[in-house]
């Protein structure tokens, strides 16, 4: 089964979309887009210094006419996008992340024989592609490097499990250590199965956190750092039909924001470090419309938890929360315009200035201001174009 040609009932029944419809005519090519400036954006690279460009990276799907790995560089100033070229050789490289070190780009392959891809970022913009592994599941969806550089973590979509695999010292993957299948609770209504969607660990290190939406379930593991492997110690259920997709961490670790994205909501968790036990709270409006309309993606949040920021691909918006009463609350501020059509993933700039959404529909990477003390947000400029653009790394 691939999951870009699945539908739930819900998305059905509203003529939602499957997981990697397109609509409209991809784009010809990749062009830069000037952008208003903004003032105090630059970065702070590594030994202190200050930068005035950083890498960017953007997944598509090459089955539905994407070039492969879009590269780029962003102004920290201003947020202006600049094509580099193309990294091809890397099939549906619909996810991205990068390793601690910042050495290894990794991507996972999603089709149904799904792989995991490391390549090697060479300082020059000449990267290298160290080689695939496959996940042992169907359709990869998400993926994340553990905090301590040795294990990279994936989500099989498709078949509804994660999957391990151990990071050489060269960046490239071993083969798999380990496969967890979600085999309980029963999907819910409209699924017909599990259906794995994000792989994270939390900010502690001590546990890693799978989001199911078949399944309406999160599930928390512990890691065997030596042999790589996962071992199941709880799991939160969510209302039937919800559909969770992501989730994001606040920062003093014990609040988690998770998107539901057939119900239309997002559900503030509180988290448990010791046992990995979240505990979702009520699911909550967005502000982007009812259930089955919206489809939210990803959430993010300021590195000073102060503000969450969700995807809503439906209704072609973001919605800006305010984090209360130390990360136990969120308010819905407002929604504004994303600017592109159906945006599918979000990515803040590593000094939190600038927000990027990625428009799966209209093929382009929309790019924000973001205020650091009202977290209100401000587009800066016409969306950078981009084929079947369904993932932005800026790093």
């Amino acid at each position: 089964m691939r999951s870009d040609h699945t539908e739930t009932a819900s998305e059905a029944a509203t003529g939602g979309p499957s997981r990697r419809q397109v609509v409209g005519i991809l784009a010809a090519a990749v062009a830069a887009v000037s952008v208003p400036a903004t003032a105090n954006a630059s970065v702070t690279a590594p030994g202190g210094q200050l930068r005035a460009a950083g890498p960017l990276f953007i997944g598509t799907y090459t089955s539905s006419g994407g070039p492969g790995i879009g590269l780029g560089s962003y102004d920290t100033a201003t947020g202006r996008i600049t094509a580099t070229g193309t990294l091809q050789g890397v099939g549906d490289p619909s996810y991205l992340a990068v390793h601690p070190d910042g050495s290894t780009l990794y991507a996972v392959n999603e089709r149904q024989d799904g792989g995991v891809t490391a390549i090697a970022l060479g300082a020059d913009g000449d990267h290298t592609v160290l080689g695939t592994r496959g996940t042992g599941g169907s359709s990869p969806c998400h993926l994340s490097v553990h905090p301590g550089g040795r294990w990279l973590l994936s989500a099989n979509y498709g078949s509804g499990d994660v999957a391990v695999h151990p990071i050489e010292a060269s960046g490239a993957l071993g083969e798999r250590t380990d496969l967890v299948a979600h085999d309980q609770p029963a999907p819910g209504p409209g699924q017909n199965g599990p259906h794995a969607h994000q792989i994270v660990t939390s900010p502690d290190g001590g546990h890693v956190l799978a989001v199911d939406l078949g399944t309406d379930s999160v599930y928390s593991y512990r890691l065997d750092e030596t042999a790589g492997t996962l071992t199941r110690v709880s799991y939160a259920t969510l209302p039937a039909g919800a559909g969770p997709r992501h989730l994001v961490f606040h920062p003093s670790g014990r609040f988690a924001y998770l998107a539901n994205e057939l119900n239309n909501t997002i559900a503030v968790c509180g988290y448990d470090p010791g046992s990995g036990a979240l505990t979702p709270g009520a699911p909550q409006p967005t502000g982007a419309g009812g259930a089955g309309s919206s489809f939210p993606s990803q959430p993010v949040i300021t590195a000073d938890g102060a503000f969450v920021f969700l995807a809503n691909r439906g209704h072609n918006s973001l919605s800006r929360f305010a984090v209360e009463d130390d990360g136990a609350g969120l308010r819905l501020l407002d929604t504004v315009p994303v600017g592109g059509d159906y945006p599918r993933q979000l990515a803040l700039s590593p000094d939190g200035s600038l927000l990027f959404a990625a428009n799966q529909r209209s093929n382009a990477v929309s790019v924000f201001r973001v205020d650091q003390g009202s977290g209100q947000l401000v587009s800066a400029g016409e969306p950078f174009a981009s084929p079947v653009a369904v993932c932005v790394l800026p790093l």
